[in-house]
């Protein structure tokens, strides 16, 4: 199997297949050599040395990876959570720019993602994942940490800082989703249902999925290159376990709101909101007579401002749903605000 390196791919991203409605099987272009991975993302690079800690839970033995820059004397380390369209290796540049400035740099791998386990008989839940990111920052001697979120990652960050307000030292949202309760406004989709659509995806149905919703119907190689880990599990040799997982994170985003405990968050915490973003899970699945148009970050940003306690909020005004991929100069100085460092 040819070993994809990061570097030429800008740190590419995960991208896991629940947020696609059901595939139109669309003809966008893709790499020319397709890729092919195990569950476990063998032979695909990481930015960094990726370690594992062992966690026994629900009865299972499982492995979380994860990817650690420690920090420089007294400076706090950054904890950087991923979305379910992606894994640490994302964050690759980012953690390049915050080590430079001493910054410690925690990136896991959330179980069901990345290069950890893959449990299919599991309970996803964000207080599960918040409790094995705590687990992991104690194996790590890490009391206290400033928390990332992108994405998913953002409503796993939200429920760590209201389940750990001791360990957060600030909370920063990174365009996440869960800003609306995504089933006030769209029908349940069993996950039966859901584990069918995922097996039917393509890698032009991922493509085509992340040009038009990530960035505007926009495309160059570097986009391309978010792709190809999830491309790889399509054509790898786990593909229906892997979908099986997807199904059920899904499930966790759509029944586990977290918009309405935002009242409760104890932690400073920014926002940093890309105003062009569209994500809304679940839309295709729109209740009957339901008007709402989902994914409005240009508005969510400021309404969830309003219910977060002190809540600072920095829009960027012209990006999308990943704006450390897109315009990396404007985030990094967003992110530096979000820390009180700029």
């Amino acid at each position: 199997m040819a070993r994809f390196h990061l570097i030429s791919l800008v740190f590419a991203a995960l991208v896991p297949l629940g947020f696609a409605s059901t595939p139109a099987h669309a003809e966008e272009p893709v790499a020319a050599e397709e890729p092919a991975f195990d569950a476990r993302l063998s032979g695909y690079a990481y930015p960094f040395d990726v370690q594992t800690l062992a966690l026994k839970n629900q009865r299972q033995d499982l492995e979380m990876a994860y990817m650690y820059l420690p920090a420089k004397g007294d400076a706090p380390t950054v904890v950087l959570l991923h979305g379910k369209n992606f894994n640490g290796a994302y964050w690759g540049r980012t953690a390049e720019f915050l080590a430079a400035r001493g910054y410690g740099v925690l990136m896991p791998d959330q179980i069901g993602f990345g290069k950890s386990s893959k449990p299919t008989s599991y309970q996803y839940s964000f207080n599960q994942l918040a409790a094995n990111t705590a687990a992991l920052m104690d194996d790590l001697r890490i009391d206290k940490a400033v928390i990332v979120g992108h994405s998913m990652g953002g409503m796993l960050a939200a429920r760590f800082a209201l389940a750990y307000p001791e360990r957060t030292e600030r909370l920063v949202l990174v365009n996440p989703i869960g800003l609306e309760d995504y089933l006030d406004y769209t029908t349940y989709p069993d996950i039966a249902a859901a584990f069918e659509r995922e097996k039917g995806l393509t890698g032009a149905d991922i493509v085509a999925y992340q040009r038009k919703n990530y960035y505007d119907g926009a495309w160059s190689d570097a986009y391309d290159a978010l792709t190809i880990p999830l491309r790889g599990w399509i054509n790898g040799p786990d593909s229906e376990q892997l979908a099986y997982v997807s199904a059920l994170t899904y499930d966790m985003i759509l029944t586990q709101p977290v918009i309405d405990d935002f009242e409760l968050l104890a932690v400073p915490t920014t926002l940093i909101i890309g105003t062009r973003d569209r994500t809304g899970p679940n839309r295709a699945n729109k209740r009957p007579g339901v008007t709402r148009e989902l994914g409005r970050y240009d508005r969510l940003g400021k309404e969830a401002a309003s219910r977060i306690p002190n809540a600072q909020l920095i829009e960027l005004d012209g990006l999308g749903h990943l704006p450390q991929i897109e315009d990396f100069d404007r985030f990094k100085d967003a992110l530096l605000q979000a820390l009180g460092a700029d």
